[in-house]
């Protein structure tokens, strides 16, 4: 259940009821594709930075250890010893950018896995039942991601499919949730809105998944190809037709100032790989802007990582111990490096939330927007 709190502008303060907790939003979920944060971090570790959701991918637990071995486990929550919310993609992305050969048909897609080349089907019902198995509090909906940009008439093609889709995603739910072994059986639905950069087709999507009363919406298929400007336009175009008394979720985005746009724009929900990746081979976040941290500047720098940050890597650590972990492959500077930027990310949202209860979100945002993608 969505209950908006507070709104400026299009910017929305909400709160999302779960069964595994409730999600303060606008909110940033950290990213767990295998069901663990690449840099070493465990559930522990995301209690610490104050993690709200953890995303896992339905493809990748497919494939390893196998989605029916999470069940045998007692699902996402019991194996990783992660009690919040978590949400699995579909697979739908994976499907159509790690596999190199794959034949789309309206009853699903075949494909080859990009770990040993076997061949594996997988359409509306697989992925629903996959994530089923996997037991995570919100399911997305299979959807076809088309490339940026892709022909009208194939964009709209894959639109209709998708739309196919999710209403055979619903039926198998719902079907689902009724089993009496299932193993989350008040596990939620997000539709994805597609339509590629085409406003016509994305608002026409919108409107017609709006009217299906889903647990949640989200805008997939950007950040895929397109320029920045694109993308926002897109969101701004959708926006008045995404149901209001659900979260909005903007897939893949993204960074810092992606988010103080999509928040000021209306989206609540953000996920991406980009700070851990980042992360790993030392691209730092602070509140001054982007470090990188393996530049001979940072040698002897004892300083932490950022002055005003209070995560626990900041509190103990210095920029030149890190560089110096980084430099020589020690798994230790990918862990405390990944820590420091979801902390940030995590402490971002934190701070948007705060400023939109304060009605004060305008003045963050002019200001922030000018200072977080700066490289130092």
């Amino acid at each position: 259940m969505y209950k908006l709190l507070h709104k400026e502008g299009h910017a929305r303060r909400g709160e999302f009821v779960t069964v595994h907790g409730t999600i303060e939003l606008p909110a940033f979920m950290n990213v767990a594709t295998c069901g663990a944060i690449k840099g070493g971090l465990s559930a522990e570790d995301l209690r610490t930075i104050d993690t709200q959701v953890m995303l896992s991918n339905t493809y990748h637990l497919h494939l390893r250890p196998g989605d029916e071995i999470v069940r045998q486990l007692g699902g996402l929550h019991r194996m990783t010893g992660w009690d919040g919310v978590i949400l699995t993609d579909s697979g739908g992305f994976q499907v159509f950018s790690l596999a190199k050969i794959r034949d789309i048909h309206e009853e699903g897609v075949y494909f080859h896995s990009h770990i040993d080349g076997r061949r594996i089907f997988m359409g509306p019902e697989e992925s629903m039942r996959i994530q089923s198995n996997l037991g995570s509090t919100i399911a997305m909906a299979f959807d076809e991601c088309v490339e940026n940009p892709s022909e009208y008439i194939y964009t709209a093609r894959s639109v209709e499919r998708t739309t196919n889709w999710l209403l055979r995603c619903i039926d198998e739910m719902k079907r689902l949730n009724r089993m009496d072994n299932t193993v989350n059986p008040h596990q939620m639905l997000f539709g994805i809105n597609q339509g590629g950069v085409y406003r016509d087709l994305r608002i026409d999507h919108m409107k017609r998944i709006a009217e299906l009363s889903l647990d949640g919406y989200a805008i997939g298929g950007l950040a895929v190809g397109e320029e920045t400007a694109v993308m926002y336009d897109i969101i701004e175009a959708v926006e008045p037709y995404a149901p209001s008394d659900r979260p909005r979720y903007l897939m893949g985005v993204g960074t810092p100032v992606n988010i103080l746009e999509g928040v000021y724009r209306g989206v609540d929900l953000f996920d991406c790989v980009m700070p851990s990746r980042n992360a790993r081979h030392g691209h730092l976040f602070t509140w001054d802007g982007i470090i990188n941290i393996m530049n001979n500047r940072y040698e002897l720098d004892d300083t932490p990582i950022d002055r005003q940050c209070d995560c626990p890597v900041c509190r103990r650590y210095t920029r030149a111990y890190i560089r110096h972990l980084l430099k020589a492959k020690e798994m230790l500077g990918m862990r405390l490096s990944v820590m420091h930027n979801l902390y940030f990310y995590n402490t971002l949202m934190k701070r948007i939330r705060e400023h939109l209860d304060y009605g004060s979100y305008e003045e963050f945002y002019q200001k922030y927007r000018k200072i977080l993608d700066n490289r130092i």
